[in-house]
């Protein structure tokens, strides 16, 4: 009788299930900041959510994280700030108002791996095997399927898809300095958000950014979705749960189910908010997850087969790696 192969530890188990939470956040994440376009509130509202409850929920750890941070260099620090804060929000929600949830969820986290290779290779003139080049194609030429399924001449699809892949790349920076920094998640997520709930506090405070929050506006269950998914999901949780996964399954792993995410992302969004899938845009998507999960997954080498010519010949360079920590803005380490 055939047997159904070892059962899971119970550290996989507790790998799969952060990691299952991490995705569910991520997608979320996208959802969310599409629902901003439609709601009653501003990004800003949704910005001094985003930013200001972490800081609340992470109170008791502030005093050792900004004793920490006192030790990091400016430049990762700049990185993770803009990279994860205010900017990178602000451009993620701009692009979310002129496409879908659906490409929010495809096009930020299916640039990253380009944008983080490209600049690896620019910076330190690191390369990547062929395999993820072919793989990479790939999540390029997705996108550009997906680019062009907006007909109209207003052009705001292009546009949306052009300001996401803005998004996916203020993304990268953060990436860059989520693999540089020596903090620890709640160090790196604490200078995420002190300085963007400052300048978005002080921006709506002085009427750069329209705040119907600070006006006095009522609150709302749809303020308080925003709360949930962006301050406590975005902010806290996925961060922390993506670490967790990192630990228990490798980042490989980690790397390959969170690639989904876009998946669950297009799932939900046609019953939450009304939308329409495409059949160019689901062929794009196809594409660039499929993409991005090969860009991440190491081929399986039979040691078997391997020749004694071949074994002791010098190991090429391990390939560049890239995966967004969280699509949302959490922070974790590798």
């Amino acid at each position: 009788m055939p047997t159904s192969g070892p059962p899971l530890s119970r550290r996989q188990g507790l790998g799969l299930l952060a990691m299952a939470l991490t995705v569910l956040v991520w997608a979320s994440f996208a959802l969310s900041i599409r629902a901003i376009a439609t709601s009653s509130w501003t990004p800003a509202d949704v910005a001094l959510l985003r930013f200001g409850l972490p800081l609340l929920v992470l109170a008791p750890w502030l005093p050792r994280a900004l004793r920490r941070v006192r030790g990091e260099r400016p430049a990762v620090l700049a990185a993770l700030a803009i990279g994860a804060g205010l900017p990178y929000f602000l451009v993620c929600a701009a692009g979310g108002a002129m496409s879908s949830a659906t490409l929010v969820g495809v096009v930020v986290p299916g640039s990253v791996p380009v944008f983080v290779t490209a600049l690896v290779a620019a910076l330190w003139g690191a390369s990547c095997s062929r395999r993820q080049l072919v793989a990479l194609a790939g999540v390029v030429v997705g996108i550009v399927v997906i680019a062009g399924t907006g007909g109209g001449s207003s052009g705001s699809h292009v546009a949306g898809t052009a300001v996401l892949l803005a998004a996916g790349l203020v993304w990268s920076v953060y990436t860059l300095g989520l693999r540089a920094t020596r903090l620890d998640p709640v160090s790196a997520a604490v200078v995420v958000c002190l300085p963007s709930f400052v300048v978005v506090l002080l921006a709506s405070v002085t009427g750069l950014l329209p705040s119907h929050l600070l006006a006095g506006a009522s609150v709302t269950r749809e303020l308080l979705m925003f709360a949930a998914v962006q301050g406590v999901g975005v902010g806290v949780l996925a961060g922390l749960a993506y670490a967790v996964a990192i630990r228990e399954l490798g980042a490989p792993r980690a790397a390959t189910i969170g690639a989904l995410s876009p998946v669950l992302v297009a799932v939900l969004a046609v019953p939450l908010l009304g939308e329409h899938l495409d059949a160019r845009v689901l062929v794009g998507g196809v594409l660039v997850v499929a993409s991005v999960l090969a860009f991440h997954v190491r081929p399986v080498r039979r040691a078997r087969s391997v020749s004694p010519e071949v074994r002791d010949a010098p190991r090429p360079a391990a390939p560049v790696s890239a995966r967004p920590g969280l699509v949302a803005g959490g922070a974790s380490r590798r």
